[in-house]
Parts: C-alpha cells; structure tokens; sequence
C-alpha cells in the first residue's frame, strides 16, 4: 500500500494482506500500480472488492490508483470508505487519512484537507509528511484567504467608484438643470424687458403724436383768429 505526500512528495507503505478471498486481486493490482499500469490496478482492486467489499485493502489501493489516474473525487470516496472500516491498525488509519488530505486538496478543499491531515497526525504524530503537508494545506488556506479579503475590498471599492460615478453624475445632470433653468429664466427677462421696451416706445409715439396734433390744432386756430383781424383791418371804414 501506498501513502502519498503533497503532488509529487511521495513516500511508500506497504501493508500486508490478510489471507482473505480479495487478496490475490489486491496483490495483482499492487503489481499493476508498481509497474504504473493504473488503470489495470483499477480492475484488480475492483474484482477484490467484488469479493469482499469490506476489505480495508481493497478500498484504500483502489482509492491509490484512481488518485494517480487524478480522478480525486473518486478516490475520496474510496478513502472514505476504508476510513469507514474503523482499522485498529493505527498505521493504517494514519494512511489513509493522510491521502484522504491528499485528494481533498487536489480537489481544492482546502479547510476539509487540513482536518483530514489533523487526524492523521492523530493516529501517527511521528508522521513528518503529513505534519509538512498540513502545514503546507494551512498556509493555502491563509493565502486563499487573503485573496478573497483583497478580492471582497476590490468589489467594496469598485462599488464605492459606481456609487461615487453615479453620485457625480447625478450631481452634473443637476447642475446641468439649474444651467438650463437660469438660461430660461434670463430668456424670459429678456424677452419681458423688451416687451416692456416696446411698449413704451408705442406710448412714447403716441404722445408725441398727440403733442404735434395739439400743436398742429393751435396753430390753425392761431391761423384762424389771424385771418379775422385781417378781415377787420380790411373791412374798416375810413
């Protein structure tokens, strides 16, 4: 059997194989997977599993091989499994949870592998691969979350910048309206101002109109009353 470290951080443990049905199977599929033929230990620790479902062996070598084959959401639960069986077997269980952190961080759960690699160390504290591997889980897990605080700040100012736009905006299409409004204003002053213009240049012709009517009235009837004293003058008996 086979206990992985981070990528390609590997480390080997071999367990032995009880003398039960599925091991003949299990040994193929060791052979297959230590020649790199995965997708053949696959079939072998299937064909184990077919014979005995319940076999810690053949849960945990075929999660092994679906792992090298990077079908991790498949090997998690083969993992899971043979977490499930409940080994006495301390070395065993450490294993298996190790590689358990293994396909769950392959599988970008980072929080989930750290606790799978807590209980590792649980069952095995001398266990360095997994102490490095928890260790390099966590500080993913730090720098995840640094990028989602960085990346909720970006969203909170791109925010601000659109509320802050809008804000100019609306405060431009004010302005923009009290330009418009004064200039209206200003048109209708004028256009009063010279309506009113207008109106006294009209009253302003007309009393000069009536000034020389009156003007022209007094001087015929000085004409008039002229004429009479001539007529007097004219018709005076010497």
């Amino acid at each position: 059997m086979h206990k992985f470290g981070i990528v390609i951080l590997l480390s080997w443990v071999y367990f032995s194989v009880s003398a039960q049905e599925e091991s003949g199977d299990v040994k193929a599929g060791n052979k297959y997977y230590n020649a790199k033929k995965y997708t053949e230990a696959e079939i072998a620790y299937r064909k184990g599993l077919q014979k005995n479902s319940k076999s810690f062996e053949a849960n945990y070598d075929l999660g092994n091989a679906l792992f090298r084959q990077k079908k991790y959401g498949d090997a998690l639960q083969q993992y899971k499994n043979a977490v499930s069986l409940n080994n006495k077997d301390k070395m065993k269980m450490a294993a298996a949870f190790h590689n358990t952190g293994n396909a769950l961080l392959s599988d970008n759960k980072i929080q989930e592998s750290i606790d799978a690699y807590k209980m590792a160390l649980k069952a095995n504290p001398a266990d360095n691969e997994t102490r490095y591997n928890l260790a390099y889980a966590q500080a993913m897990l730090k720098k995840q979350q640094q990028q989602q605080n960085k990346d909720n700040k970006d969203n909170k100012d791109k925010k601000n910048d659109k509320k802050d736009q809008k804000q100019n905006k609306d405060q431009q299409n004010k302005d923009q309206q009290n330009k418009d409004q004064q200039k209206k204003d200003q048109q209708n002053k004028d256009q009063q101002q010279q309506q009113q213009k207008q109106q006294m240049s009209k009253e302003n012709a007309q009393q000069i109109l009536d000034a020389l009517m009156q003007d022209e009235k007094g001087t015929m009837e000085n004409a008039k009353k002229q004429q009479v004293r001539t007529r007097k003058s004219a018709d005076k008996d010497w």
